[in-house]
């Protein structure tokens, strides 16, 4: 039986939306008349989400992945011992395949490594940097008499060794990775993640055609690893879009059209305070590059900002995945995104401004998108300094209290991501190397129910650079052993107050006094606001307190 769920409502239309939109608008001052261009939002690589989506483009549907996806641990641990036992509780509890960093392990350790793994059975991917021919040299001979089940070399598309390599790999197991992962930690948006892939993945081809390999076969030995966000929708569409640009590359090429997609949760957006919420991060990424289509999916362990991740955080990373296929079934149905006027568009869109940039760097050499990722890195930076790309727990909510958990020294993440938390944890650990925690006392003016909410907005930023707050009357400065105040309360109070309340600030000592809201008052140093340069306040309190960055 067929249900109508509509039945009942009268049909909407764009521009009965259109004239609801205006009226909420309008309320908040707006005076246009374009509520599309107002509730728009553009994204860094220039593609812009709209407020409404009421039909679907003409563009193809390319499915990626049915049922589920390889779950795929990395191990880079320096010890071969340690890493054979973390390799083995791993396969014995859920992982189907592993990722060995052997930029950190010595390959001439790989048979005690992997001493006890069922080679033909998990595949595995090496990643050894400029150390790739030595490493793949030493596993081919380690599985000289063993049928692959898949796994990869790791070579770069710009790996001097590749063409000696080119016709070694046997069995299932792939020869390169296009590691569009390292553009993203650089700072890429998805648009220009996608775009790098494509001009690697097609100079791998170059490489491996002109070694002598027919060009079907070197669409088989290439695969691509892309960043996973917590932005569900954007990573779902971004790895669509990927399958929609290099089945056009194959199309020109004359290859095959399908492309093997390898999705790691994002370093970047990784943090080391609060590294519980990571737990969040990851799961929304994991999720996002199952229901994208990804062929193998690592999660990042959520201590791995700390070093090298331990036992119960590569328990929890595994059976994120775990849960996600066997619990919430998010890989019984292929692209589940499809169909919705959202990601086809979003996906189309990437696609398309992807493929724009991919032409240009035909033409104009790579340098063309490492401008154009620079300049995102740039304004990303301003938005994470601004707090309008909150990171919980970090730049928002953050615990002054908290007791990291500590982790051995290594390289606990992918690659050399920049972390967008940096910038607050420097200022954090700075703060914790002091002798008493930098303070600023908050100067509260009127009843708690006038003066809370700016109370807690300048205590939540100075918080993010690892500054205290007392707060009280201004009277009550001196008690604070502080130099730096800043007055809380609402506009009314200010035009009746502030001014006066400066006064007894300063004659108590206060050598810089704020404001938490906006507006010019006599004696007044500077405000502090929503969308402020919340890092350059941080920076300036810490001059203002004596305390030597």
């Amino acid at each position: 039986m067929k249900v109508d769920l509509a039945a009942g409502f009268d049909p909407g239309s764009r521009e009965d939306w259109r004239a609801l939109a205006l009226g909420v608008l309008r309320k908040s001052g707006y005076e246009g008349d374009d509520p599309e261009g107002r509730l728009a939002t553009r994204l860094y690589d220039g593609v812009t989400i709209a407020p409404l989506y009421d039909t679907l483009p003409d563009a193809p549907r390319l499915v990626g992945r049915a049922g589920a996806w390889d779950v795929r641990q990395r191990h880079a641990h320096p010890d071969a011992r340690v890493t054979r036992e973390a390799i083995l509780a791993d396969l014995e509890n859920g992982v189907s395949s592993l990722w060995l960093d052997l930029t950190a392990l010595d390959p001439a350790d790989l048979p005690v490594a992997l001493d006890g793994v069922l080679l033909d059975l998990a595949p595995v991917v090496l990643d050894a940097g400029g150390r790739a021919a030595r490493a793949a040299h030493a596993f081919l001979q380690l599985t000289e008499n063993v049928e692959l089940p898949g796994g990869n070399l790791g070579f770069a598309p710009d790996d001097p060794d590749l063409g000696e390599f080119a016709g070694r790999a046997h069995g299932r197991v792939k020869l390169v990775v296009v590691d569009a992962l390292a553009w993203h930690d650089r700072g890429a948006a998805d648009a220009q993640e996608l775009a790098a892939s494509i001009t690697l993945g097609v100079r791998a081809l170059r490489r491996l055609t002109e070694a002598g390999l027919p060009v079907e076969r070197a669409f088989e030995l290439v695969e691509f690893r892309y960043a996973a966000t917590a932005d569900q929708f954007l990573t779902i569409a971004k790895l669509r879009a990927a399958r929609r640009l290099w089945a056009r590359v194959a199309e020109v090429a004359g290859g095959p059209p399908a492309q093997a997609q390898h999705a790691v949760t994002s370093g970047a957006m990784m943090t080391a305070r609060d590294p519980w919420v990571n737990m969040l991060r990851t799961t929304l990424a994991c999720f996002a590059a199952g229901a994208g289509g990804a062929d193998a999916v690592t999660v990042q362990p959520f201590d791995a900002a700390l070093g090298l991740p331990d036992a119960f955080a590569r328990r929890i990373a595994r059976n994120t995945q775990s849960l996600l296929v066997e619990e919430a079934g998010v890989a019984r149905v292929a692209d589940p995104a499809g169909g919705s006027w959202y990601v086809e568009q979003l996906t189309d869109d990437l696609a398309n401004t992807a493929w724009d940039l991919f032409r240009q760097a035909e033409k104009h050499g790579e340098r063309v998108i490492e401008e154009a990722v620079s300049a995102t890195r740039e304004r990303r930076a301003a938005d994470v300094a601004r707090r309008r790309h909150p990171i919980t727990g970090v730049s928002e909510f953050p615990n002054l209290a908290e007791r990291l958990p500590v982790r051995e020294p290594g390289h606990g993440l992918a690659g050399e991501p920049a972390r967008h938390a940096e910038p607050y944890e420097r200022l954090r650990e700075l703060a914790d190397r002091q002798e008493s925690r930098p303070t600023v006392f908050l100067a509260t003016l009127g009843p708690i129910a006038v003066h809370t909410a700016r109370a807690t907005f300048a205590a939540n930023l100075f918080a993010a650079g690892g500054i205290a707050t007392v707060s009280g009357a201004p009277e009550e400065f001196a008690r604070a052993g502080t130099t730096v105040a800043c007055i809380c309360s609402s506009d009314r109070l200010y035009a009746d107050q502030a001014a006066q309340a400066a006064a007894v600030l300063r004659e108590a000592g206060a050598e810089k006094v704020w404001l938490a809201g906006k507006g010019e008052y006599e004696g007044v140093d500077a405000t502090l606001f929503a969308g402020c340069d919340a890092l350059r306040v941080l920076e300036t309190t810490f001059d203002d307190l004596g305390v030597d960055r």
